[in-house]
């Protein structure tokens, strides 16, 4: 079936603020319902939602929201914990958040009466990425505009600092080797950190700035993704520190890139936010073209779901989702 290129989102759930950041739980939280989070101005809410696509007696999307937390200041940026589980007694739903005053806070929560969040300060300036280890859920990794990327645990306390050449723009943890660390900086340079022995290992290059956004493909740890410029850029990280593939996609400057959870051969970007629309594209590494052009307006985040080829993005008080095929 061949996709029409310009679609309108094929879901959408209404929102009581301005989404600036959604996330997926990327985790299995052992329930069949798809954990989601986003941000507004001063709340992060936590949601289920299911979808036509996986159970045949909902039409569209069943989306429930579990509960809102006031956060009391912008959210930018949200990573789930590993940590969070929906079929245990108690639940735990267990995340952290970056925000503009240059904190980080991480909430635990049963959905019952233990509501808790505690701060983790040391960035002295704007956090553009953060995530947490996705084995143990033990520490959190952030990288931000003073040019740092930090390792926190949980209490709080900084286990290991990186400086870096440039802003730190992106950072993702290898799925499976809990001790590498991959940090993307605005200069262009993508570095792969070895933890243990707090240093870095490899290098790539975009060849192309500045960089605004890089991930690691979980489902083929040698392939890496960024937008630089306009452009998408792909590495195969066993053949060469230069890429192996550029396209230029947004003519307004490229913002993020996202790998698909399923597929090592399709990820979406987004066109820079603050115009009139925002673009999203969906793009499968068989075709020249996107494989879907999706326009949101102010649209902010990019985040794929975690067993279906389905992402969503934030905007205007509501959640858009586009489907596509693999």
């Amino acid at each position: 079936m061949k996709q029409d290129p310009t679609r309108n989102a094929a879901y959408t759930v209404d929102c009581d603020d301005y989404v600036h950041v959604v996330e997926f739980n990327p985790f299995d939280s052992g329930d069949s319902g798809n954990l989601i989070a986003y941000g507004g101005n001063n709340y992060v809410v936590i949601g289920t939602c299911t979808f036509q696509e996986e159970e045949a007696d909902i039409e569209g999307i069943q989306y429930k929201t579990l509960r809102t937390f006031h956060h009391g200041i912008r959210v930018d940026g949200i990573a789930w914990s590993p940590k969070t589980r929906l079929d245990s007694l108690p639940t735990v739903i267990k995340f952290c958040t970056s925000a503009i005053d240059m904190k980080i806070r991480l909430f635990t929560s049963d959905l019952q009466d233990k509501n808790e969040y505690k701060v983790l300060e040391g960035h002295s300036d704007f956090i553009n990425g953060l995530a947490f280890d996705p084995k143990e859920g033990q520490e959190i990794a952030s990288v931000s505009d003073d040019h740092t990327c930090r390792i926190w645990n949980l209490e709080g306390a900084q286990t290991a600092h990186f400086v870096l050449h440039s802003p730190g723009m992106s950072v993702c943890w290898h799925p499976e080797e809990n001790f590498k660390l991959m940090v993307a900086e605005k200069n262009g340079t993508i570095r792969f950190y070895d933890l243990l022995a707090q240093q870095a290992i490899l290098s790539l290059e975009s060849e192309q700035i500045p960089l605004m956004s890089a991930h690691w493909c979980l489902k083929n740890t040698f392939k890496v993704g960024a937008v630089a410029g306009n452009d998408w850029i792909i590495w195969d990280i066993t053949r060469s520190s230069y890429p192996q593939e550029t396209r230029p996609v947004h003519m307004d400057r490229a913002y993020l890139f996202r790998w698909s959870t399923i597929s090592e051969n399709l990820f979406a970007t987004t066109g820079y936010p603050g115009k009139m629309t925002s673009q999203l594209q969906i793009h499968h590494l068989g075709h020249t073209q996107p494989v879907l052009t999706g326009s949101v307006a102010v649209g902010s985040g990019l985040s794929w779901h975690r067993t279906l080829p389905l992402c969503a993005i934030g905007g205007d008080h509501k959640l858009l989702f586009w489907v596509t095929e693999i």
